[in-house]
């Protein structure tokens, strides 16, 4: 996966290997995944001799997009913006009342 182009410049060489290692971090190298990493290597491949600004500019930004959302993701999971945060509430009020001496009454559930 990590093998350079032959033939391609330095700055092509550097766009695709960014671009796998991103796959590879976020996406994942498991063999039902690999269909990601394989369609990269052909367009580059196929894409070798025709050093396309464009073409470039489009992995570079997918790169950035693949690191991004999965930062974001993380961000998310981080401030358990998905989780509810009653439970944790609680546990944070909990050891406030217990710093200065006092507990919480259990709240009855029916």
């Amino acid at each position: 996966m990590g093998s350079s182009i032959k033939g391609a410049n330095t700055t092509t060489n550097s766009v695709y290997r960014n671009l796998l290692k991103a796959l590879k971090k976020h996406i994942g190298k498991e063999e039902h995944k690999s269909h990601f990493a394989d369609f990269i290597k052909q367009e580059f491949r196929k894409n070798i001799n025709s050093e396309n600004p464009q073409n470039l500019k489009l992995a570079r930004d997918y790169t950035l997009h693949i690191s991004s959302v999965h930062h974001h993701k993380d961000l998310l999971f981080s401030y358990n913006i998905a989780v509810d945060r009653s439970a944790e509430m609680k546990r944070v009020l909990g050891k406030s009342a217990a710093s200065v001496g006092l507990r919480l009454p259990d709240v009855y559930q029916p």
